[in-house]
């Protein structure tokens, strides 16, 4: 009987022969694995496993720390275990709830017993995950029946992840023990608290702000971001979920079970109409001086179907809305700016020519007629071919684009005569109180779906661009989320569970053996707490159209 066997340490190159039934963590010290920050855990065949894992098949090892996407999302699992032991080890705490990212960190809302949290009550759930941390606990994974998993929750008051369970029909179910303390975390987490010491904790409004290590240097705590409009939004929205009780997955599967998904649609769709509406009220409310609105957001944001909802409130107040595109201010290809890799940067507002656009505006707006310039994507040069525009009294211009909220752009163009608004997916859906549903998650899966339809992409593409994506977002985007005048959530509640049918085979096509597998497992394991919803009751103006397809507009 074969009792060894070989693998591949991608770290560093090599390849050994080891015992079956050797641990990853015993790999880093036979391999000799070193990297610059702690090794959190690894990419087997392209699976994320913990370092316990044991091996009996021949396999390719990649180790990972804080600085890959999954090891960043491992660190901030098991630090929310630590806080919910610190939470539930304090008996003058009653409830809390992981909610959205904010401020470069995430929101917790908490429930304290007939009194306000105060930051004495947050210094000393602190002090505890301190603690925890300093004692070096280790997560311990279990596997047991379903119906002792059920039992067990209940007796800690875990009613939301019973729910869930319940959904999945599964005859076993694993979960986390910490110190006696049992939680459901959905994902891999690192080997034990110690791992976990470069964190923070502070009030935040009337919750707290987990504040986490910074992706460049994660020795140091990332810096607190003033991000005060977006965190009104949240929270608006965050009381919607509450009003229409559908704060976690379960909840939204309750509705599709119980008939009320038809309510849900129309109400989420009321809402994003009724928002949109108050928009342009405001903008009209500026007595004729606004003359340009500006649009930016993040990618699958819906910025596009947001644009064109937006005309339509302008033009029923009494407005001409023209559209005028960014994408035709390019600099000529020879003349864009590098990234640091030595590629063509086109995401960066030097790559747009600014002083031709902004006399193109001033012009514009002093009622001149205009010869819009064009781009060409194939020759990568401008040209003109006698498309002019004229501003009346009555018109508004709407232009969308990433750099829509910088300064830069628009700098010629007197504040009084813009109007700024930032679009982005605000999920707030949560798989349960203690884990969030991510944003960025929210708009990678509209984007999977949106590319594969309508630009013949591969979610392995897609997946493949998009931390160049976010890199982009980071740098160009969210900077300046806080420059605009209003914001729109265009996340909808029920939307996650009618993208699940559509993005699950696209994510199924992606390989065991290309780098983009092990998110797609993760995207795939997320879709499996959701029930699946059909689309025919959302209405084609819907901004959920714009991926899904039957859209009323033409983009």
């Amino acid at each position: 009987m074969n009792t060894s066997v070989a693998i591949k340490c991608v770290n560093s190159g090599t390849t050994r022969i080891v015992g079956k039934g050797t641990t990853l963590h015993d790999v880093i010290s036979q391999f000799g694995v070193n990297m610059k920050n702690a090794i959190l855990g690894a990419l087997v065949n392209n699976v994320l496993e913990e370092l316990t894992f044991e091996i009996f098949h021949p396999v390719s090892i990649q180790f990972i720390d804080i600085t890959h996407p999954d090891g960043m999302r491992m660190y901030l699992r098991s630090l929310s275990f630590v806080l919910c032991k610190s939470v539930y080890d304090l008996s003058a705490i009653s409830h809390l709830r992981i909610d959205h990212s904010i401020a470069k960190g995430i929101y917790c809302d908490i429930t304290t017993h007939n009194k306000e949290l105060s930051i004495q009550d947050v210094t000393g759930i602190k002090l505890r995950m301190r603690e925890i941390i300093d004692a070096d606990l280790p997560f311990i994974n279990i596997e047991e029946e379903t119906k002792e998993v059920i039992l067990k929750f209940e007796a800690q008051g875990l009613t939301d992840k019973i729910n869930l369970l319940k959904h999945k029909g599964q005859n076993f179910t694993s979960y986390y023990s910490l110190g006696g303390h049992l939680g459901s975390f959905y994902g891999c987490m690192v080997p034990s608290t110690g791992y976990l010491k470069v964190f923070d904790l502070n009030k935040y409004f009337n919750g707290m702000l987990l504040q986490l290590p910074q992706k460049s240097n994660p020795h140091f705590v990332e810096n607190l971001v003033v991000q005060n409009k977006l965190f009104e939004i949240f929270q608006e929205f965050s009381q919607w979920t509450k009003i229409l009780e559908v704060p976690n997955i379960s909840d939204l599967n309750n509705s599709c079970s119980n008939g009320k998904s038809e309510v849900l649609i129309k109400v989420s769709e009321a809402l994003h109409e009724k928002k949109i509406g108050q928009i342009a009220d405001n903008i009209r409310l500026r007595n004729g001086h606004v003359k340009i609105i500006l649009i930016s957001g993040p990618s699958s944001s819906g910025k596009t179907t947001f644009a064109k909802r937006l005309a339509i409130h302008l033009i029923v107040n009494g407005m001409k809305p023209l559209n005028l595109s960014l994408d035709n201010y390019f600099v000529d290809r020879d003349n864009t700016p590098l990234d640091e890799n030595g590629n063509h940067d086109y995401e960066a507002v030097e790559a747009l020519d600014i002083a031709t656009f902004n006399q193109n505006l001033l012009a514009l707006l002093n009622g001149e007629q205009v010869e819009l310039p064009r781009f060409s994507f194939e020759t990568g040069t401008r040209f003109y071919n006698g498309e002019t525009m004229q501003m009346s009294p009555e018109n508004v211009l709407i232009i969308e684009g990433i750099h829509g909220l910088n300064p830069q752009l628009t700098s010629s163009i007197p504040a009084e005569a813009k109007f700024k608004i930032y679009v982005s997916a605000l999920t707030s859906l949560n798989i349960d109180n203690h884990n969030r549903v991510s944003t960025t998650d929210n708009r990678l899966i509209r984007r999977i779906v949106r590319d594969y339809r309508y630009r013949k992409y591969s979610a392995r593409e897609t997946i493949s661009r998009w931390q160049s994506v976010r890199q982009g977002e980071e740098k160009h985007i969210f900077p300046f989320q806080e420059e605009a005048d209003t914001m729109f959530n265009s996340a909808l509640l029920y939307e996650l569970a009618v993208l699940k049918p559509f993005a699950e085979p696209i994510l199924l096509e992606v390989q065991a053996n290309q780098p983009e597998y092990a998110e797609a497992v993760r995207l795939l394991d997320f879709f499996s707490y959701f029930k699946p919803l059909k689309p025919t009751e959302i209405p084609p103006t819907s901004i959920l159209r714009e991926f899904l397809g039957g859209s009323s507009f033409i983009y």
